[in-house]
């Protein structure tokens, strides 16, 4: 699907972060490396023997799993779960995340035909602040409107779509999501805006 295949009479679009505008293992996988030299660098662990364990276990078992993993392959001190969870926060990235292309064609394609564009998304909101500032945008930046909606209450609650609605007058029937999980459809239908899965445009 592309921009020209939606409905002319949508004047506001909302996306999710992670895994619907970018691949949210481009992010965690760069912290990993990072974990695993700083780990090199202090303990004398094995960098990409460990990079390996983390990234396997997060393709297998999730990113909820990876330090246990690494904790007792390595016999890693607890101390150092809070010095992982600190760097997801507020890592500085060696590489700019990249936008999906189709994602990119599509946002681009919004702000030709001045659209509004907004990215809500749940999580940590220092963390995901700190994925957008390190987000190649191709200028697209100036024209986004992001809100954390664990600032209010997370997806599926709907409060956050309700804001939007007051804050930037807009109809329901003007809006379209586009979604990547249960809790946006669910906050969606909540809300009587319409959707789409991410997958329909990648």
């Amino acid at each position: 699907m592309k921009y020209s295949d939606i409905d002319k009479r949508k004047s506001a679009f909302i996306f999710e972060l992670d895994n619907v505008l970018y691949p949210e293992k481009d992010y965690l996988y760069q912290v990993y490396y990072l974990f695993a030299n700083l780990m090199e660098y202090t303990e004398l662990f094995d960098a990409q023997a460990m990079i390996g364990l983390m990234t396997s276990t997060y393709e297998k078992e999730g990113a909820s799993a990876v330090f246990d993993r690494i904790k007792k392959k390595f016999h890693l001190d607890e101390k150092y779960r809070l010095s992982l969870e600190n760097l997801m926060l507020t890592a500085k990235l060696p590489l700019k995340l990249l936008l999906y292309k189709n994602m990119l064609e599509l946002l681009q394609d919004i702000v030709v035909d001045r659209k509004k564009l907004f990215i809500i998304t749940n999580g940590n909101p220092e963390q995901q602040l700190n994925k957008i500032k390190q987000t190649e945008w191709h200028g697209l930046e100036k024209y986004l409107v992001c809100y954390f909606a664990d600032e209010t209450t997370p997806k599926p609650e709907p409060d956050i779509i309700h804001l939007i609605l007051k804050e930037h007058n807009l109809q329901r029937r003007n809006i379209l999501m586009v979604e990547n999980s249960e809790a946006d459809r669910l906050c969606a239908q909540a809300t009587g805006i319409d959707y789409l899965g991410v997958e329909e445009f990648l």
